[in-house]
């Protein structure tokens, strides 16, 4: 794993307690950014991903 598919899901977990915080509350503004946490941290942990295919491709070509 590299360091953007950690920070990435850290983020997108720590937006899912954000989500359900606001539920509770019931704060629908807290929701919201649990929800835009989410998908920030979505969009980072594919770029890991994407980067780490990368790498590995590069490291198989001779």
């Amino acid at each position: 794993m590299n360091k953007d598919q950690v920070e990435g899901k850290l983020q997108d977990i720590g937006g899912k307690i954000q989500e359900e915080a606001g539920k509770l509350v019931g704060s629908t503004e807290q929701q919201a950014k649990g929800l835009k946490n989410q998908v920030e941290g979505k969009a980072q942990e594919k770029l890991g991903d994407a980067r780490e295919a990368l790498d590995e491709a590069s490291r198989r070509r001779p």
